[in-house]
């Protein structure tokens, strides 16, 4: 269950109605989950691959409006130069284990190709953005369990409906403060003043971070009887993909995308030196024509000065928080490789 569903609320913005980044319109979520013993020398599958597509649509031919930002850099990603470059995504975005980002990549072209015949033909290239978390305690990671076709087969499962999370799709091997962590998600409505607009702010995080001793557990009511994780610590990562749907500038994503740096420090995290904490971000707002014979564009954004700036950093923090916190209020204890054992955390 989610953790509002367990009597703790974050934040004091309301949320969507399933609580999820599905809740900005026309975003997509799929998984794949791998979960197998490989032989009799105690390896593992436990891995997957999780896709975001920022609409249903061709999203090479319909680009959207995107930025990054590095919190810390220890991290294997695809894609992210170019998005800070041109301030555009073109393909969906794709998380799996580290040693998985070549498969994902190749299975995301193959897919993209596929739908545009014309890309390295008659137009450019297409830039894949994938990004990666460690889940090696649980996943015998030198196996190269994920293949081309993984990726493929978690775009084509991706829906707009409430998203799975937990230990699912890319979140099935993965680690967070010692306990069961992986995939979460979450969800704001922001409201403009002196307006009767509103707008969603969406996350989704693929955790895999931190050391059991650095969770804030009195915010979120941990049980003081929990033992703590018996997994020695390591630095880890965290992916933070944030969506939404009011009209913002790429330099203005940026600045929205900071914030969720907020709300993964309010859980215990330092930003470890071995640590790739990394958050996408983008708005559904606009959608960039690739084939445009017009050299002009226009499009509309927030004013930088408006209060509702401030209500969207609120919200990106509120809801990399609780995304954070519902993957691990959603993990189930799961076996890996050699026998390996992580709990599930009990709030």
């Amino acid at each position: 269950m989610k953790i509002r569903d367990r009597g703790i609320q974050i934040g004091h913005m309301p949320t969507g109605k399933n609580n999820c980044i599905t809740d900005v319109q026309g975003v997509h979520v799929g998984h794949v989950t791998i979960d197998q013993p490989i032989n009799d020398e105690g390896d593992v599958a436990c891995t997957g691959v999780t896709a975001i597509l920022p609409h249903g649509g061709n999203i090479f031919q319909q680009k959207v409006t995107a930025a990054s930002y590095v919190i810390n850099g220890f991290g294997k990603t695809t894609g992210l130069i170019q998005v800070n470059e041109l301030g555009l995504i073109e393909s969906p975005i794709m998380l799996t284990n580290t040693f998985s980002v070549p498969a994902v990549t190749h299975g995301t072209l193959q897919y993209l190709l596929k739908e545009n015949e014309e890309i390295g033909v008659t137009t450019g290239t297409v830039n894949v953005v994938v990004g990666e978390c460690n889940d090696s305690h649980l996943n015998s990671i030198r196996h190269l369990f994920v293949t081309p076709e993984h990726a493929i087969q978690a775009i084509e499962n991706a829906t707009g409906q409430k998203a799975d999370e937990g230990a699912v799709g890319a979140g099935k091997g993965m680690v967070c403060f010692g306990y069961k962590g992986g995939i979460g998600t979450s969800s704001r409505i922001v409201d403009v003043k002196g307006s009767a607009d509103s707008y969603t702010v969406g996350c989704l995080v693929l955790t895999n971070f931190g050391a059991s001793h650095e969770m804030q557990k009195d915010r979120y009511k941990g049980s003081n009887e929990q033992q703590q994780s018996t997994i020695p610590p390591t630095d880890g990562s965290i992916i933070i993909i944030l969506a939404t749907d009011i009209p913002l500038s790429s330099s203005q994503l940026t600045r929205v995308v900071k914030r969720c740096g907020v709300g993964l420090g309010r859980t215990g995290s330092h930003f470890s030196h071995g640590s790739g904490d990394i958050v996408i971000g983008f708005t559904t707002a606009h959608q960039i024509n690739h084939n445009e014979s017009n050299y002009m564009e226009s499009r509309q954004q927030i004013r930088e000065d408006h209060p509702v700036m401030n209500e969207l950093f609120a919200a990106a923090a509120e809801v990399t928080e609780e995304a954070i916190m519902n993957s691990l209020s959603q993990a189930k204890t799961t076996k890996g490789r050699n026998g390996n054992i992580v709990e599930a955390y009990h709030f």
